[in-house]
């Protein structure tokens, strides 16, 4: 799509948008460094965009993508967007159904071989991508690529190390995996297609159910990404929609996705106690 169509589109849907690509300039990849596109959702984040991009521009990998899809802000957010014009591929702003929706926007918009999500208020960490790309090519079979990422909690709690290699046993229970900055192979969603937008907090889970005990994955034990927690996984509604998707997508009996439910409910309940408890001792140990 030429520049002149990508504007009257944006005009035609009521959206405001801007980017590398209204101007005619795409990022393009090679057989040896593939281009990565780069998906952020956001509404209303005006204290952590900025630095959420920052991060991208700083990869050392040459073929990235950023594509950002903001929900409408009605903060400052699409002023600080508009900041970046020259320096991030597309960025759109117009009303979605949430984040899972414009994620599908940003799906829609991807030219890359491997595909990740990044919230706006995650950061990558430096090197990431290129770290990624070269575990890639070691793994040619792999659709899907985890490692590990850094979790703030705003209470101050901070899991060093979070994310699970991915194994069928394990993941048909709960999201073991990092799903921040992880590398989606675009063929992945070829044969998947998009996100179900009816979950609101678990549609990233079960995507990757849906695929089964024969998806083809990798993991990279290296921190990759700082993780802020608050947001669509750090809720309540979470466990619940992540039973759905066990039953619905991941093949598991309503008996054993029920149970687990009211085990990881627990779980979420007693999370508080168990930051503190830990944040005591990290502190007791010097740590």
């Amino acid at each position: 799509m030429n520049r002149l169509a990508r504007v009257l589109q944006i005009e035609e849907n009521h959206a405001v948008g801007g980017g590398l690509r209204l101007h005619g300039a795409f990022a393009s990849g090679t057989a040896e460094q593939p281009l990565v596109s780069v998906i952020t959702a956001v509404f209303n984040a005006r204290s952590t965009i900025a630095s959420c991009i920052t991060s991208v521009l700083k990869q050392d990998y040459p073929a990235i993508e950023h594509i950002v899809i903001d929900g409408g802000s009605s903060d400052d957010t699409i002023e600080i967007l508009r900041g970046f014009e020259s320096q991030i591929a597309l960025w759109r702003s117009e009303p979605d159904n949430g984040v899972y929706d414009a994620w599908n926007k940003g799906l829609r918009e991807a030219r890359g071989q491997w595909i990740c999500f990044l919230g706006s208020d995650d950061e990558l960490l430096p090197s990431a991508v290129s770290s990624y790309m070269s575990f890639a090519a070691q793994h040619p079979e792999a659709e899907y690529i985890s490692s590990k990422v850094r979790w703030v909690h705003p209470s101050g709690y901070v899991n060093p190390d979070h994310g699970r290699e991915w194994s069928w046993k394990r993941f048909s229970k709960r999201m073991c995996v990092a799903h921040v900055g992880s590398m989606h192979r675009r063929s992945l969603f070829e044969r998947l297609g998009k996100f179900d937008t009816s979950y609101k907090t678990a549609a990233d889970y079960e995507l990757l159910l849906r695929a089964g005990e024969n998806l083809t994955t990798a993991f990279m034990p290296q921190l990759t990404a700082i993780m802020r927690a608050g947001g669509m996984s750090d809720q309540p509604t979470a466990v619940r929609e992540a039973a759905r998707a066990k039953i619905i997508s991941g093949g598991r009996s309503a008996l054993a996705a029920n149970l687990e439910m009211c085990v990881d409910g627990v779980r979420f309940q007693l999370l508080p106690w168990r930051r503190r408890f830990q944040m005591l001792r990290r502190k007791y140990n010097g740590r």
